[in-house]
């Protein structure tokens, strides 16, 4: 199901959502995505100065696909 993204808060959301429902951790999903637990913590609770990068590879370990397009 598409869901608007808006914010770090929003994505962030979305991928504690896919992790939780996967049965994981947030170390085993940090280790299953290259990055740190804090990471994973902070980005799950809404920080809105998370790497870009990391926070894309860790939505893609999630399975949530982005997509832009122009409004």
């Amino acid at each position: 199901m598409a869901q608007d993204i808006h914010t770090t808060a929003d994505l962030g959301r979305l991928v504690k959502k896919a992790r939780e429902e996967k049965g994981l951790t947030q170390q085993e999903f940090a280790d299953l995505t290259g990055v740190g637990r804090r990471f994973i913590s902070e980005f799950e609770n809404g920080k809105s100065t998370v790497e870009f990068g990391k926070a894309l590879k860790v939505a893609l370990g999630a399975g949530i696909w982005l997509q832009g397009r122009q409004r």
